[in-house]
């Protein structure tokens, strides 16, 4: 019996670079900065891939300390990527159009040693599904469906 959960995310393109969803009653946008000929309504996609990055290792890390009885106080989580903007600007490239590499530096509130929030931080990792997303390869297809009626 299969234990698998699904996750669904609908997103709109509206005005300009704008990207807008409804994510169980949330709503969020994405956007390109004026610079690039967006109106800044929002972060980019870039930038939230890797909040979610970050999220997802502070929310792991969370249920990790309750389930482990540990006291977090806090988790500050930073998340940096680098890429070789001309793929996805349709210019030739020997880069991938993804990040090249992504670091996540942790800082742990809790009565730990250093050694001790090293091991936390490995285990919360190797738990984080997006930690784990960008590790491995993840399959990913994608399809052309036919337009919706909208009344």
């Amino acid at each position: 019996m299969s234990a698998d959960k699904r996750v669904s995310v609908n997103a709109q393109m509206t005005e300009g670079f704008a990207v807008r969803a409804d994510i169980r009653g949330h709503q969020v946008v994405i956007d390109q900065p004026e610079a690039a000929r967006g109106q800044n309504l929002g972060p980019t996609p870039l930038e939230y891939f890797l909040f979610s990055l970050g999220g997802c290792i502070c929310t792991i890390g969370r249920i990790a300390a309750m389930q482990q009885k540990i006291e977090l106080r806090g988790m500050k989580v930073s998340v940096e990527g680098d890429y070789n903007p001309a793929g996805l600007l349709g210019k030739p490239s020997d880069d991938r159009t993804g990040f090249q590499q992504i670091q996540v530096s942790a800082e742990i509130d809790a009565d730990m040693t250093d050694e001790e929030k090293q091991v936390f931080l490995d285990a919360v990792c190797e738990r984080c599904p997006l930690h784990d997303n960008i590790k491995l390869e993840t399959r990913v297809t994608h399809h052309l469906v036919e337009p919706s009626c909208i009344a």
